[in-house]
């Protein structure tokens, strides 16, 4: 175990979780107003997943690197999608790209049953660490593809891919409930966008682009022949 979590992990966890009102503040100034997301956002500190080495920063409004060339997404962009995902307690929810396990918690935090899928071991294995150490233990955490689904089995009601997608695979879309959506990014205009793809109660498949989002691109796992 690295000297980074060597520390008491409840005690840390409780003490990043002070001073998090100039944060919430922050952004509410930048337009983020859903309250659901706000409220996960202030008691989930961002501190406690971001790397040490950035800890002056992970209360700013910016990406952070992380390790297997990945990034920690901008607060804002976070909150800009999980408003667009409009998750409500209790929903099943598929996360596409752990990461530090940061969007992680802020599901569950807001009460949704989260499944998630990194294809990344290093990154995998770390944010389920820190989620255990954070005192959350009912999520499912899966290594593997998650543009295809990963070892995932059901269907969701929502869907959260955190990064940019290089094709929108069936295998995902097909895991939707009649009335779910999936969020992530996609590239529209050569540009980067906030993509929201809805199922109706019919069971078809609409979608809207919003704003212009910064994400890292979501790779597919590489199989051998």
């Amino acid at each position: 175990m690295s000297a980074a979590l060597s520390l008491d992990p409840p005690s840390e966890f409780e003490l990043l979780r002070q001073g998090t009102a100039a944060f919430v503040l922050s952004l509410r100034e930048r337009g983020v107003f859903d309250l659901n997301v706000l409220r996960a956002m202030e008691t989930v500190p961002r501190d406690f997943f971001a790397p040490r080495r950035f800890a002056d920063l992970a209360r700013s409004d910016v990406a952070l690197p992380i390790p297997c060339g990945q990034t920690m997404t901008a607060p804002a962009v976070v909150a800009a999608m999980l408003a667009a995902l409009e998750v409500k307690p209790g929903q099943r929810i598929l996360e596409v790209g752990t990461g530090t396990g940061y969007v992680t918690a802020l599901l569950a935090r807001i009460g949704a049953e989260v499944h998630t899928i990194e294809r990344q071991p290093i990154l995998a294995e770390s944010a389920e660490r820190r989620l255990q150490l954070a005192g959350f233990s009912r999520i499912k955490h899966v290594c593997g593809d998650g543009l295809e689904g990963g070892d995932t089995q059901g269907r969701y009601h929502r869907i959260l891919l955190n990064g940019v997608l290089p094709y929108l695979s069936p295998a995902l879309t097909s895991r939707l409930v009649a009335g779910g959506r999936l969020v992530g990014g996609a590239i529209q205009n050569g540009v980067p966008q906030l993509l929201t793809i809805f199922r109706d109660e019919e069971g078809d498949l609409s979608h809207a682009f919003g704003a212009p989002v910064r994400l890292s691109p979501l790779v597919a796992c590489r199989h051998d022949p």
